[in-house]
């Protein structure tokens, strides 16, 4: 992440807590980021959190959809837990929901993704969610 980024973030001191959180990657198993992130988010006490998963689900009281409803500008910030080569399926329907914010957590950077997400002028970030609720700088 550059640095100018790193210290952009830092100055952002107020979470909000209405924003629409989508978590994409959801998972029940308790040793995915995924599952932590969702966890943090509810003690955190963000109002709107969604989650998409291959699998059926429920974490911390979220249940894990496995059908794709979402509207276009629906979802404030997307938090990504699926890796490059997993994200094609992804790719236009995140695009389409033109989200204000994709967060690309450890593992799952994209340049190309990343660069189409840029061009509809939402912020592609690369970082660690649980490392932004933990600082409080989501």
């Amino acid at each position: 992440m550059a640095w100018h980024v790193q210290m952009q973030l830092l100055k952002k001191t107020n979470m909000n807590l209405n924003e629409k959180i989508l978590v994409i990657g959801a998972s029940e198993n308790i040793e995915r980021y995924s599952n932590k992130a969702i966890h943090l988010f509810k003690k955190k006490q963000f109002n709107h959190i969604f989650a998409f998963g291959l699998k059926k689900g429920n974490v911390a009281s979220i249940e894990i959809d496995t059908e794709w409803n979402y509207a276009p500008k629906s979802i404030d910030t997307i938090s990504l837990y699926v890796g490059a080569a997993n994200q094609a399926f992804y790719i236009d329907k995140i695009l389409s929901l033109q989200p204000k914010r994709v967060i690309f957590n450890p593992g799952t950077e994209n340049q190309d993704f990343e660069a189409q997400l840029i061009a509809q002028n939402t912020i592609a970030e690369e970082a660690c969610t649980l490392v932004l609720l933990n600082l409080g700088i989501f």
